[in-house]
Order: C-alpha cells, then structure tokens, then sequence
C-alpha cells in the first residue's frame, strides 16, 4: 500500500479557523484543512508555508506543531503532519480550492474529508 506524507495548517484568526472545499479528485466538495505533499529535503515548517503560498498566495506564520494523524483509505496511506498557524497578511487569493471560509472549531455541520475529521477532533482536544 502507498504511504504519502503530507502536511496540513490550521489556521487561527479570531477564535475561527480556515477551511477549505476540494474542487477536484475523489473528496471533491468536502472541507479539509489547507496543505499538501512534502518536497525533497523539506521540514514540515518549510512545507506548510509552501503549500499555503501556492494555494493561496499569501504567508503563514507557524506557531506550532499539532499533531500527527494517520489514515487508512482505500488505495492509500495518509500519514498528515499538523501545525497551528496564523496568517501574516489578510490576502486569500484561491488557486485550489473552490472556496474557503471560517469555522469556530466547535461546528458541527461540516462535510469533512475523512482524515481531516482526526485533526479538527485533535485541535478541539488541544483547545481545552
């Protein structure tokens, strides 16, 4: 079974957190939290600030490591590394998502991806 190794933000303003709906693949429509696949040689640090100036052109700061959570999906592994970040600037300019908004962690009604349902149920925890 294929294992990918990737990295997730969630990012804090104002009590809210970031989400945002896949526009494509097989969770198309569902929430997730922002991120992607690591490149050679990166920390998580240097990839979560990557992947959120690719998908949305603008800077993060990251403020700490989360979590780490695993998932099983059919044909693959998913081995996510989590950290709390905050935005640098208020710039949030889509490039792969087909819409993002602010949750308060505590929401209930979110269709997730499932592996993002492990991570907002590790920031809740983290929350108390």
């Amino acid at each position: 079974m294929k294992a990918i190794r990737v990295v997730a933000a969630i990012i804090e303003k104002d009590d809210h957190i970031l989400i945002a709906r896949r526009n494509h693949g097989e969770f198309e429509g569902l929430w997730e939290f922002p991120g992607g696949k690591y490149e050679e040689g990166e920390t998580g640090e240097q990839a979560i600030k990557r992947e959120i100036k690719e998908e949305f052109d603008t800077d993060i700061n990251v403020k700490k490591y989360l979590c780490t959570i695993e998932h099983q999906y059919d044909s693959f592994y998913l081995v996510m590394d989590c950290y709390i970040c905050d935005l640098i600037n208020n710039n949030l300019h889509l490039h792969d998502h087909s819409a993002i908004k602010w949750i308060d962690p505590c929401e209930e009604n979110i269709e997730w991806v499932p592996a993002d349902v492990k991570v907002i149920n590790n920031y809740k925890e983290s929350l108390k």
